[in-house]
């Protein structure tokens, strides 16, 4: 068996405590011993980026393109096989886990790209003799706090931007899947970086995340997860003054009008919904229909889950991998319990056995709900969507709308006046229109309103908002 250490100013540190990283799909099948940090490991690893931020801040554009088109170079190169153990780790089926691992490698491309691409601005002054230069410079530490259900491609693009920008890190994985981090961070060492730009330290949230969010010498937080965790964390980092980024819940919306193509809103809605297991923050959990085409839609959905196949995600023909723990499962199966108690009727939801010791789980639609349901309020984060029927599309904006998280919402429909008015009023960060809510590109912003995100976008363009600060300097040039 494999042991894997932290990463802590340039050298693999081993831990007196280790956890093992079980294949959801197969628990028989330890993927490894990953060292567990302890709060004096993570002050070392912040010390270490401490030190390493002056000289990083003033690094060339071009040495930071070099590294990061390295690494990016690499990871498209090893895609499969971190695809595969993606999927080992995480449960996606091996299609969408080597999708993923791609996806990282494009990120750091295109990350590579933003550090030659920095500019400024140079603005007469209102004053007679002086000139006002605008630029941007890094902030600093930077602590990385990401989660379980996109073990490679939510590191990727918070480590790249934050280095791009000159940023030193200390990144913390979530600790059901810390391989895929380990291996990125693998790469990037060898790509070229110097000691302690980069910190992995791998542990519990309670131990690690708690020094990192705490910490002084730490100039802002990114974090991926749960609601509460991310207001906790928030409140925090006020205390201390430190930047926060948070992206975190979600319950969205995709509403299906009269007027859609059937196969079309099926198709959007089976991925949205269950594609990953349905581990998704962007998942289509509330499918809300009008009732002119409700009762096809339903049939159509039920049909199309039958055809659906639960289960090893090395499976070419596994369309559906298992859930990602024991915890989650039993949560799943709770909302499942809660849906019934409160008068829906469920397709699907049963536990699948299979030749392997796992956590299997039928995708589940529950129908006859209505939007004050906890399962209409409360984010399940698993294959379970629910259906609402309703009036017009007045009512399906109104109930779309009608939550406390506001991340993506969608629509299916061939009428151009009610996609335009969707897309204006949805209150969401990101709309789309006849594909699934879950599923965005590389090189655009990422995120949400309300209580989905918090803080400036993550991806694209837009990221150097939270990675960089601004400076405003005054120019006397007589």
């Amino acid at each position: 068996m494999s042991n894997y250490a932290n990463y802590i100013n340039g050298q693999w540190v081993d831990s007196s405590k280790t956890t093992r990283n079980l294949n959801p799909a197969d628990l028989s099948d330890v993927i490894g011993e990953f060292a567990q940090a302890s709060e004096q490991d993570t002050q070392a690893a912040i010390a270490a980026a401490r030190d390493a931020a002056p000289a990083w801040g003033l690094s060339t554009p071009q040495q930071r393109f070099d590294i990061l088109d390295r690494a990016g170079s690499a990871i498209l190169a090893r895609k499969e096989e971190l695809g595969k153990l993606l999927a080992r780790e995480e449960g996606k089926t091996l299609a969408e886990a080597i999708g993923e691992a791609g996806r990282a490698g494009q990120i750091f491309k295109f990350f590579a790209g933003e550090a030659l691409r920095q500019t400024g601005e140079l603005v007469p002054s209102v004053r007679p003799g002086l000139t006002v230069e605008i630029t941007r410079e890094p902030v600093g530490v930077v602590g990385l706090i990401t989660p379980w259900n996109f073990p490679i491609a939510i590191p990727a693009w918070k480590i790249a931007p934050a280095l791009a920008f000159g940023n030193c890190v200390v990144i913390k994985p979530a600790d059901l899947v810390p391989a895929c981090t380990w291996e990125l961070v693998k790469i990037l060492v060898d790509a070229g970086l110097s000691a302690g730009v980069l910190n992995l330290v791998m542990g519990r949230g309670s131990v690690v995340g708690e020094a990192l969010v705490n910490s002084p010498d730490v100039d802002a937080i990114s974090f991926t997860g749960s609601v509460g965790t991310g207001r906790a964390i928030a409140q925090k980092c006020m205390a201390t003054g430190k930047k926060v980024q948070l992206e975190m819940g979600g319950k969205n919306p995709m509403v299906v009008l009269d007027d859609a193509d059937l196969p079309t809103a099926v198709e959007a809605c089976i991925n949205g919904a269950f594609y990953s297991t349905g581990q998704r923050c962007t998942a289509s959990s509330r499918l809300i229909v009008t009732e002119g085409i409700h009762d096809r839609f339903v049939e159509a959905m039920v049909a199309r889950m039958k055809q659906l196949r639960v289960g090893n995600p090395l499976d070419s023909e596994t369309h559906i991998g298992p859930v990602v723990d024991d915890k989650q499962l039993k949560q799943d199966l709770d909302y499942i319990d809660i849906a019934r108690s409160e008068g829906a009727t469920v397709h699907g939801g049963e536990l699948v056995e299979l030749g392997t010791k796992g956590h299997f789980l039928q995708p589940a639609l529950a129908v006859d709900t209505h939007n004050d349901m906890r399962i209409n309020r409360e984010e399940v984060f698993g294959p379970f969507a629910s259906v609402i029927k309703v009036k017009d599309y007045d009512e399906a904006l109104k109930l779309a709308n009608d939550t406390e998280f506001g991340l993506a919402a969608g629509i299916c429909s061939t009428s151009l006046k009610y996609v335009q008015h969707f897309k204006r009023h949805a209150q969401a960060g990101m709309v789309m229109v006849n594909v699934p809510t879950a599923g965005v590109d590389y090189h655009v912003p990422f995120g949400g309103r309300k209580g989905s995100s918090h803080g400036p976008r993550e991806q694209g363009s837009y990221a150097k908002e939270f990675y960089t600060t601004v400076k405003t300097a005054y120019v006397n040039a007589g």
